[in-house]
């Protein structure tokens, strides 16, 4: 009797304690914004979690629990919970380092103050670890001595930067006159500091310069910003859409790695387009609406804002089409680094967990030559396809062409009528065996859209990441083109616009903008540079243009020179003789008419829509506050002539005031990397 009155007692004791426990969430962050990593514990007890690529984290802790947040380069704080529910952490700075400083004559150790900035280097650093960095093999520098470090391949880091293994042999050429400070890092401190990749310890050189980088092979094409045109002589200004979102995540990712970010990689609307925006769903026969909004431009008091943006129609998942996809998986050797094959998997396993039984899905990989890996499969057979994808490896030469020829063979063979047949390259971009040029790959593509095959192009690394080419094949193959340098940004291309990214309402795409010579002198495109199209091809429909997929939002702007303002950017043209200007009154009022030209999916003749936007300026919505901000932001990037000297804290302003809406934080991001420069 007594050993179960017992029993029952420990029992209710432990229903009792099981009683007194709560969740806890929040935000870990510091002065430059979210912070990844931080390890969070419950005093005392081995319970704990860490904070996402977000800064959150949850935790279910007893109630009078006291939670200790840690993290590499910060101070160790604690919170007592309390009657909290929700516990947010400001983390500061801890400037102390221990580090092993080498000089050119030998090696000693100490203990040091470092100022602030140091730890905020290793911050930087140990994210740009966690994004796939990888270690070297053994290097000396010359110059340096380490006898007894026992460094086995540690990882090299010069000026702030994690250096890939491929440049080994550019590190062991470095000049030791070069060279400020080399600071060699046992593996224990080196992991501590930097991350799992220096687990074999790390060597920190500090160049006298203090900007050394190694030359990649990343390659973008060549982008001549738009100037101001007068009205008088060009009236019209016609594009194709972009859909495209690449610019943005790639310019993301050299931002959070500190890489310098080359002119020709910022592409202003695919930028702007990354974001959604509040336009309303169409409620006609045509599959987009179309809006407008005029304000005075946030960076230069002499001239205008013309926004136009359309809105795809949204089809939910259940009511989309049957899928006929075939995924194209580069598996070449230069596919190997964590960033790119291993992610690349783990994108495509979530794109695989939304297939309905009525889709199939087959793989298609190629190397030195190409090859079937996955006849057509059902989505309802989803380990079939998993184990298709955790059973891919790297290695080989990169047979780009060979592989496009098969996939589309494939697709073509499967091809479902009325359904979405769509090929989905994933690739580094780096071909070079067969078809490889930028030409040939265009040809190619070209060729292969007449089969009624769309085409998606996903970007993944960086090194040897083929920008240029991707956007050829994308913008030919009557697809998208999106670089993927994140599993979040995986689940955004796959997961929340699954749609867009796979369904395409609307192909061939063209807007044709005529500006009203009474009441605006000069215009400019803000961005869209290799989307450009003579007016005559607005009317033809042999001229491919660009898709819009269900939900997706363009967005396009001008800056306008009103009559009668003087400006800088404005140049004198001879005065034409025979051009008369016949306006009539009773446009007197319209500042501009827009003209939208798309096709149907499977249709070959063109709808026009014509839409006339009033002279009346307004005040600035929040959605207008936040594209002005990220296109002042993409002119800053791109040393833009059109600035007018604007400075980051004007970015910042403009971003701050139009973040109000921003269910998924993407916009408080932005906020984050602009700060970061």
């Amino acid at each position: 009797m007594f050993k179960k009155l017992t029993f029952t007692i420990l029992l209710f004791s432990v229903l009792i304690l099981n009683g007194q426990t709560k969740m806890i969430s929040g935000i870990v962050s510091d002065e430059s914004g979210p912070l990844p990593g931080v390890t969070v514990l419950e005093k005392g007890t081995a319970n704990g979690t860490e904070t996402d690529f977000d800064g959150k984290y949850s935790l279910k802790v007893s109630e009078k629990a006291t939670l200790v947040f840690s993290f590499v380069g910060m101070k160790t704080t604690k919170v007592k919970i309390k009657n909290k529910t929700i516990v947010n952490v400001l983390m500061e700075g801890d400037n102390l380092l221990e580090e092993v400083v080498v000089a050119a004559y030998g090696i000693s150790s100490r203990s040091t103050r470092k100022p602030k900035r140091i730890n905020k280097l290793h911050q930087k650093i140990s994210n740009q670890l966690q994004r796939g960095s990888s270690v070297n093999k053994n290097i000396r520098i010359r110059g340096t001595n380490c006898s007894g470090c026992n460094l086995s391949k540690p990882l090299y880091i010069i000026d702030g930067v994690p250096i890939k293994s491929n440049y080994n042999s550019i590190i062991k050429n470095i000049d030791s006159k070069e060279i400020e400070s080399v600071n060699v890092y046992k593996s224990y401190k080196a992991k501590r500091f930097f991350g799992e990749s220096a687990k074999n310890g790390c060597i920190v050189i500090t160049t006298k310069k203090g900007n050394y980088r190694i030359e990649d092979e990343d390659a973008y094409a060549r982008i001549y910003e738009n100037q101001f045109k007068n009205v008088n002589t060009s009236p019209l200004s016609t594009f194709s859409i972009d859909v495209d979102k690449a610019s943005y995540s790639n310019i993301r990712r050299m931002i959070n790695n500190g890489q310098k970010i080359p002119s020709d990689a910022v592409k202003i609307e695919e930028m702007i387009n990354y974001f959604d925006y509040n336009y309303p769903q169409p409620q006609d026969e045509h599959p987009f609406s179309i809006n407008t909004e005029l304000v005075k431009t946030p960076w230069n008091s002499n001239t205008k804002l013309v926004r136009i943006g359309l809105q795809g129609k949204e089809y939910k998942q259940e009511n989309l089409p049957a899928s006929n996809l075939t995924f194209l998986i580069d598996v070449s050797g230069s596919m190997g680094s964590s960033n790119k094959l291993p992610l690349l998997k783990k994108a495509f396993k979530l794109l695989t967990n939304q297939l309905r039984e009525k889709d199939r899905v087959s793989i298609v990989v190629y190397a030195g030559a190409a090859g079937v890996v996955l006849k057509p499969t059902s989505g309802n057979n989803k380990d079939r396809i998993l184990k298709a994808l955790d059973n891919l490896e790297a290695g080989g030469s990169t047979a780009g062409g060979r592989g496009i020829e098969l996939a589309y063979k494939l697709a073509k063979k499967n091809f479902v009528k009325n359904g979405n047949n769509r090929v989905i390259l994933a690739t580094d971009g780096d071909f070079n065996v067969g078809a490889s040029s930028n030409k040939a790959m265009e040809e190619l593509i070209e060729e292969k859209r007449k089969s009624g095959v769309f085409l998606s192009v996903l970007g993944f690394g960086y090194g040897n990441y083929k920008d240029d080419k991707l956007e050829v094949l994308a913008d030919k193959g009557n697809g998208n083109h999106a670089y993927i340098d994140t599993m979040q940004e995986a689940q955004k291309v796959f997961g929340k616009e699954f749609g867009g990214t796979l369904f395409i309402i609307a192909k061939d795409v063209k807007i044709q903008v005529e500006f009203n010579p009474k009441k605006v002198q000069a215009y400019r495109l803000i961005g869209y540079e290799n989307r450009l199209l003579n007016d005559e091809d607005f009317v033809d429909d042999t001229k491919d243009a660009g898709e819009l997929g269900s939900g997706h939002t363009v967005t396009a702007l001008y800056e306008v020179v009103p009559v009668g303002v003087e400006s800088k950017y404005l140049k004198n043209i001879p005065k034409l003789k025979y051009t008369k200007n016949n306006n009539q009154d009773k446009y007197n009022e319209e500042l501009l008419t827009v003209k939208f030209r798309y096709k149907e999916p499977s249709k070959s003749v063109s709808k026009e829509i014509v839409k006339v936007m009033k002279d009346v300026t307004i005040n600035a919505s929040d959605d207008m506050k936040f594209i002005a901000s990220v296109a002042l932001f993409g002119m800053q990037l791109k040393k833009s002539a059109f600035t007018n000297n604007a400075k980051k804290k004007d970015v910042l302003k403009l971003a701050n005031s139009g973040s109000l809406n921003d269910e998924n934080g993407y916009r408080k991001e932005f906020v984050r990397l602009v700060k970061s420069l």
